[in-house]
């Protein structure tokens, strides 16, 4: 480790933050977080306990009112001075993703601006809210629809994009004006720490936003969500855990958003521009490592390409440098940690043994850390597991077909619905791919699709709501309706 990354983890806080103060957890205990590209333990912060969650909820509901009637404007320009903050510091916190979650330094600069604008959309969003005045159809009165914010809120977020997940969540609900509690995940917490120190310099009044970092994560969310001062439950992560905290929000009737697990097709037909498919491919694969829900996790490929197509992209994933991300031309990092290497492992295994061919890669590397080589798949098989497991690595698994009625089958073929890619120059094959496949969003001779100005969410059981766009903000309000008698009755 660098003097640089020593100094920069030295000005992380490694504490908890509630009601506006950093404290330690109540039992002094901490957990460890680690590089996954050399194992090393770079920071140990707080260990919180159930009892700290609560605390921080208590802190949340009593910040509430106060701050639901904030001014927009006024809630506004802190979200603008928080974004300004976190640009003034981005080298600070692309070298503290590329520590604690092992991402090229070229990616994180690149989550810094797409995390980063989040707060600076839900800023400007933040004095749009609307409402409507009219006359109901009888005349008999005037309705009045009138939006407010839905009370305190707890966040989970996932280790794969500290920054951009953080803000995702807690940028529309600032905006809103719900207080929160954050749980950042344990393996990838001090860039959600870092940043709301940020929030505090920008003015962020004490108790607004709290977090929470710990290792019993089940433990700690549990009397939170069970607690009916919540209002609202936002979380980021893997389908079934997605559905465990479901039945949890169900006792309190919770408004849920729900980011869950993705099986993105990636289907290039035999029209496609094979450069910017390669391209596109590239890109939906590789982004972060292969660590990302809308990554491209199956490359369904028209059979007269299918063989070029390969032959490409094999070409280009020869090409990568794999290393620690503060190396230089380094473009694969390390997976999470060995669980992550171990699923990779059995999924390409599971495809070769069912009759794929390795092009390049395949196998851990022998080095400290936790590496996965890039790799690519070509004919596989149905039924292969990793045509319907997510694979969260950098493996590119293609299969073929022929026609268009057997693409959107496979493409379809899947219980996930977060994200597809297509690639055509059909305009009219293209426009039948949006209205055929079921997917809450589609890249169409793209390869990333996120935004901050747009509505991020799936279909199926990808999960519910959307974060970003005009509808983020909606899922922190709620509806409601008043009626009076008309100014025209005697």
């Amino acid at each position: 480790m660098t003097d640089l990354e020593k100094k920069l983890l030295d000005s992380v806080p490694n504490e908890l933050f509630i009601g506006g103060h950093w404290r330690g957890s109540s039992s002094n205990t901490t957990l460890a977080v680690h590089d996954p590209a050399t194992g090393e333990v770079v920071r140990d912060i707080a260990d919180a306990t159930p009892e700290d969650g609560m605390a921080a909820l208590d802190a949340a509901v009593a910040a509430a009112d106060s701050w639901a009637s904030t001014p927009a404007r006024e809630r506004a320009e802190i979200l603008r001075r928080a974004f300004d903050l976190v640009q003034a510091r981005k080298e600070d916190f692309t070298l503290l993703m590329t520590i604690e979650m092992g991402k090229p330094l070229a990616e994180a600069r690149g989550e810094v601006a797409y995390g980063g604008e989040f707060l600076r959309w839900f800023s400007e969003e933040a004095t749009h809210v609307q409402g409507r005045y009219g006359a109901n159809p009888e005349n008999t009165g005037r309705m009045f629809v009138t939006q407010h914010p839905v009370g305190p809120c707890f966040l989970i977020t996932p280790w794969n994009f500290p920054l951009a997940m953080a803000t995702r969540k807690i940028a529309p609900a600032l905006a809103a004006g719900c207080t929160v509690v954050v749980k950042p995940a344990a393996l990838t917490p001090l860039t959600t720490l870092l940043l709301v120190k940020i929030l505090q310099e920008a003015g962020l009044p004490d108790g607004v936003v709290n977090v929470v970092t710990t290792s019993s994560s089940s433990a700690v969310s549990g009397p939170i969500i069970a607690d009916p001062r919540l209002r609202k439950l936002s979380f980021t992560g893997s389908t079934p855990v997605g559905q465990a905290l479901l039945r949890q929000a169900a006792t309190g009737v919770l408004r849920t958003s729900m980011e869950l697990g993705g099986n993105a097709p990636f289907v290039v037909f035999g029209d496609a521009d094979l450069d910017k498919a390669v391209d596109g491919a590239i890109a939906a694969k590789f982004r972060n490592i292969g660590q990302a829900c809308t990554a491209a996790n199956r490359f369904i490929v028209h059979s007269s390409i299918a063989t070029e197509f390969a032959r490409r992209v094999t070409e280009r994933v020869d090409a990568f440098g794999v290393g620690r991300g503060t190396e230089d031309g380094v473009t694969i990092g390390p997976l999470i940690d060995g669980k992550a290497v171990a699923k990779a492992e059995e999924l390409v295994t599971d495809a070769v043994q069912r009759g794929a061919t390795v092009t390049t890669g395949g196998a851990a590397i022998d080095r400290p850390g936790t590496f996965f080589a890039p790799t690519v798949l070509t004919d596989v098989a149905p039924g292969s597991e990793i045509l319907h497991e997510e694979i969260f690595g950098p493996v590119l698994a293609i299969a073929t077909f022929d026609t268009d009625d057997e693409a959107v089958s496979l493409a379809n073929d899947t219980e996930y619905g977060l994200v597809s890619y297509v690639y055509t120059e059909d305009f009219r094959r293209g426009q039948r791919m949006i209205e055929r496949l079921q997917t809450g969003m589609m890249g169409l001779n793209v390869g990333v699709v996120s935004n901050a100005a747009a509505p991020f969410g799936g279909w199926k059981m990808s999960g519910l709501g959307r974060e970003g766009g005009a509808e983020g903000i909606h899922e922190y309000l709620q509806t409601k309706y008043t009626l009076t008698p008309s100014p025209f009755a005697d």
